[in-house]
């Protein structure tokens, strides 16, 4: 099924993002304390690379949040049209569609260097999807509980299939939820750096950065 294909790159996306946070945290900790001495435009060359890293494999992970969230969509709603709609060379079009998007904007997000430009992009860039994978959801949820409810009252017994259609989906929200609780925390520092950098409870905020990024990389396990 394509969904187990778009499941691995995600999986894939949400390490690239952990390795490349904790390269650069160890870089950042040898750099401080003066067990690694580089030159400064190697410094900024090797954070450059990991930022787009990072910002490239964030981009990947929520786009195919919201692609897994669309094929959930098919299988309920389209079932017996999904593996006409959703064929393999597809999925593959869209996975190369997704790393290559992914990696060209990151390129062009960092070669531009305004930090907050950057940030909005990808503020903006997260709402939209999330907006997109909750109103997807959404409506499965709703509109699959209404059909299992017609389905019963026809038959007069609860039928498997639509509870068997909806394993996936409610396994799939559950990533999301997980999604939403390990990132949270790291999308509202990036906010309190556009809207009020220089405010007391931001600065104070800021602090918890490191925390910040732990639930990152936890989100990877």
């Amino acid at each position: 099924s394509p969904m187990y294909y778009f499941i691995c790159c995600l999986a894939v996306s949400d390490m690239l993002v952990s390795v490349s946070n904790l390269v650069e945290t160890l870089f950042m900790r040898l750099i401080e304390h003066g067990v690694l001495i580089l030159a400064q435009d190697t410094m900024r060359h090797m954070d450059n690379v990991m930022d787009m890293l990072i910002c490239s494999s964030f981009m990947a992970s929520l786009s195919f949040l919201g692609v897994i969230a669309v094929d959930r969509y098919i299988t309920i709603f389209y079932a017996l049209r999904y593996h006409s709609i959703m064929t393999i060379p597809r999925a593959v079009a869209i996975i190369v569609a997704i790393w290559v998007v992914s990696m060209s904007a990151s390129t062009i997000f960092i070669a531009y260097d305004d930090h907050k430009a950057v940030i909005l992009c990808l503020l903006t860039y997260l709402l939209f999807m999330l907006s997109l994978i909750m109103g997807l959801y959404i409506h499965m949820f709703m509109l699959a509980r209404q059909h299992a409810r017609t389905i019963s009252r026809m038959q007069r017994k609860h039928t498997t299939p639509p509870v068997t259609s909806m394993k996936g989906a409610i396994t799939l929200t559950i990533l999301l939820g997980v999604f939403f609780v390990c990132w949270g925390p790291f999308f509202l520092h990036l906010i309190l750096i556009v809207t009020c950098p220089s405010h007391p409870f931001c600065k104070s905020y800021f602090k918890y950065f490191d925390l910040n990024l732990i639930l990152v990389i936890c989100n990877s396990v």
